[in-house]
């Protein structure tokens, strides 16, 4: 059996070498679009703090490690895919036949409408590409500004500050992190970003940017104009998708899933940041471009196509974020539901939060910063969907206790 897999990040990798422990004799071509061998988007930080060189960034160390397991590689993007013939179109004029085909595509980054977004000196931070060009240009006294304070955004923004820019950083949410982060969390994120020399503005949005012989400028819709040498546009990513066009096989925001991560075209599965598949604890459909999930979704994708039925429990919303060191996470249902209940402790000198949502007696939701003894224990029980009974109240009096609340309901339970 041919079994062809598209993108050869996190998902690509895990999806084939999940198949070839199952299908020791069948054909698998990991296909990726870049040069490099397959790495990881998460690692290109550290590369440009300098705490790795870009074989860090690998996915998998050893250079037969693909060969060796007999997994092709093939560099090239997919262009189209015709379900009819079962065949991929690549953009080096070949193509490729299939049996099972697993899209595993990932995002790109999103580009805001900005006059001047595409002039010289204006980068995104996705690829190894980019951090090269990041690289050469935000070094030692630079200018940079980065718009977006989002995942991405605060992902990258140590590791600016960390090469001797002088960043500033805007964002045209209320906060930073809007996506992932109620108020109260938020504000101390930008307080400890604020001391470690960074400049954020929320609420502000680039309204064009223009270049002459001393730089790029940047124009803010207040009326505020910011001189720089380089602009990061970090305002998010979306699903690439764009190569379905045509192809019969069902979108959204991103690409359709069902339960097995099966698309609406037989024998075609999806994971990753490409997809748009059923959330934990809700059932509705979104995007969570997070490579725990992703994970996830390749191994439940490969066993579907090794011809072992594997379901999903549904997509659960995770974040974990470190900013200059403060850990920061959220879980499910972190913004609360319609009737819920929430508890929240805060120590702004210490920068220390934590936030629990509750649906009837049952924990949904959290957000924890600064506090990482008891982030797998919320986690456990938001996926368990224990019913706390009198430990619901408990924890609304002090959240700290999850623990004991955790190994009480696992207690009774047994």
């Amino acid at each position: 059996m041919r079994h062809v897999i598209i993108g050869n990040g996190p998902a690509g990798v895990i999806a084939a070498e999940t198949l070839r422990a199952q299908r020791p004799q069948d054909d698998i071509t990991l296909v990726g679009a870049e040069p490099e061998p397959p790495y990881s988007r998460m690692a290109i930080p550290y590369l440009l703090i300098g705490d790795i060189e870009e074989q860090g960034t690998y996915l998998r160390k050893g250079a037969d490690h693909f060969a060796g397991l007999r997994i092709t590689l093939r560099h090239a993007a997919a262009r189209s895919i015709d379900t009819q013939a079962r065949t991929v179109a690549l953009s080096d004029g070949g193509t490729l036949a299939y049996d099972r085909l697993l899209l595993a595509t990932g995002a790109s980054p999103a580009s805001p409408p900005i006059p001047g977004i595409d002039q010289p000196g204006v980068l995104t931070c996705w690829t190894l590409a980019d951090a090269r060009k990041i690289a050469a240009s935000a070094q030692q006294g630079a200018r940079v500004l980065q718009l977006g304070a989002g995942f991405i955004g605060c992902i990258i923004m140590e590791a600016i500050a960390a090469r001797g820019a002088a960043l500033t950083v805007v964002e045209m949410g209320d906060r930073v992190v809007p996506r992932m982060m109620p108020p109260g969390a938020a504000a101390l994120i930008k307080r400890w970003c604020e001391a470690k020399g960074v400049r954020i503005l929320t609420g502000a949005k680039a309204a064009r940017i223009d270049r002459d012989a001393t730089g790029l400028h940047v124009h803010l819709e207040g009326g505020e104009t910011l001189d720089v040498d380089v602009v990061i546009s970090a305002t998010g990513v979306r699903p690439q998708i764009g190569f379905l066009k045509g192809s019969g096989i069902a979108t959204e925001t991103g690409i359709l899933v069902d339960d097995r991560m099966q698309t609406s075209v037989a024998d075609i599965y999806a994971a990753g940041d490409c997809v748009e598949a059923a959330e934990f604890g809700t059932g509705k459909r979104f995007v969570n471009a997070i490579q725990l999930n992703a994970a996830d979704q390749a191994r439940i994708a490969a066993l579907n196509m090794a011809g072992r039925p594997t379901r999903s429990q549904g997509a659960l919303a995770i974040n974990v974020l470190d900013t200059f060191g403060l850990i920061s996470s959220s879980f499910g249902q972190w913004q609360g539901v319609e009737g819920g209940d929430h508890t929240e402790l805060s120590d702004e000198g210490a920068f220390k939060y934590l936030r629990l949502e509750f649906d009837g007696d049952m924990l949904v939701g959290a957000t924890s910063l600064g506090l990482t003894e008891h982030v797998g224990v919320i986690r456990g029980l938001i996926q368990s969907r224990v019913r706390l009974g009198k430990w619901k109240a408990r924890l609304m009096h002090d959240p700290t206790q999850v623990m004991a609340a955790y190994l009480a309901c696992a207690q009774a339970a047994a």
